[in-house]
């Protein structure tokens, strides 16, 4: 039963994923033609023959490596917000030690529909967890053919399974950010490399030194080096900055699991 939704989630996230990765690819490539490329970017002759009057002239000028690294960057800006909403979907409304205190609180008074009640006010990935154990508790209550070891045995695997659910949704599309991390400063150097080899070549067919030649193809390739470490140490700040926050939850779930099923045990006959 509760397979085919989470099929349809991972396939709906997928989508997304290329989607985005897609639709990057194109928009950037377009902005660098028909933006960047404009002739009034340049002097006279165009992008192909003139000198770049302005920054976006000047990033053109970095080679067909450019709208790539721009589609890097984007997609990292992309699931950089994603990640930031899913995140603060999870942590839900308010904070979470006074929510576990309310929570706390409720169940030593055997408030248990309140508590449960408190669980889909609150909304994140840590009530849903807690609201998984509590209704697993009241059904346990009303089984007479369990023992009371084998009631909080079922109890935390209840809590486990609600876990296992919530830690995907955590940490979805964070490979993503990572690859861009570990690929956009090698695209960098790649482009940086043709743009030396392009701008060695023309200086050796030119027959003289031109110091100025020189320096402009060097400027050029240099772009790519630019915008590569730029995106790369965007996505590793975050990606750094997510999983920090993804693991402080996980543990905040983890102790909430152990002292729900601690204080749950001793009304449990």
């Amino acid at each position: 039963m509760s397979s085919k939704p989470n099929s349809a989630g991972s396939s709906l996230g997928s989508f997304f994923a290329t989607s985005v990765i897609v639709l990057s690819m194109i928009a950037c490539t377009l902005v660098y033609m028909f933006v960047m490329g404009a002739d009034g970017n340049f002097s006279e002759g165009g992008p192909e023959l003139g000198h770049p009057e302005n920054t976006l002239g000047i990033i053109y000028k970095g080679g067909f490596i450019v709208p790539i690294l721009m589609s890097i960057v984007v997609i990292i800006i992309t699931f950089t917000i994603e990640r930031m909403l899913t995140i603060a979907q999870a942590k839900g409304k308010g904070r979470l030690n006074v929510f576990i205190m309310n929570l706390k609180n409720m169940i030593n008074n055997n408030q248990i529909d309140q508590a449960i009640a408190e669980c889909d006010k609150q909304r994140g990935s840590l009530a849903n967890v807690m609201k998984a154990g509590l209704i697993r508790y009241k059904e346990l209550l009303q089984d007479n053919r369990l023992d009371k070891e084998q009631k909080v045995v079922s109890m935390q695997k209840g809590l486990e399974e609600a876990t296992s659910l919530e830690l995907p949704m955590l940490s979805k599309n964070l490979v993503i950010i990572s690859t861009c991390a570990s690929i956009a400063t090698l695209v960098g150097l790649i482009g940086t490399v043709l743009g030396m080899i392009k701008a060695f070549s023309a200086l050796a067919q030119a027959g003289a030194p031109d110091a100025v030649a020189l320096a402009n193809g060097i400027s050029e390739a240099l772009i790519n080096t630019a915008l590569g470490i730029t995106g790369s140490t965007i996505a590793i700040i975050m990606y750094n900055y997510f999983s920090t926050q993804i693991d402080g939850l996980t543990y905040k779930i983890d102790e909430s699991g152990y002292s729900l099923v601690a204080t749950l045990e001793s009304n449990i006959k």
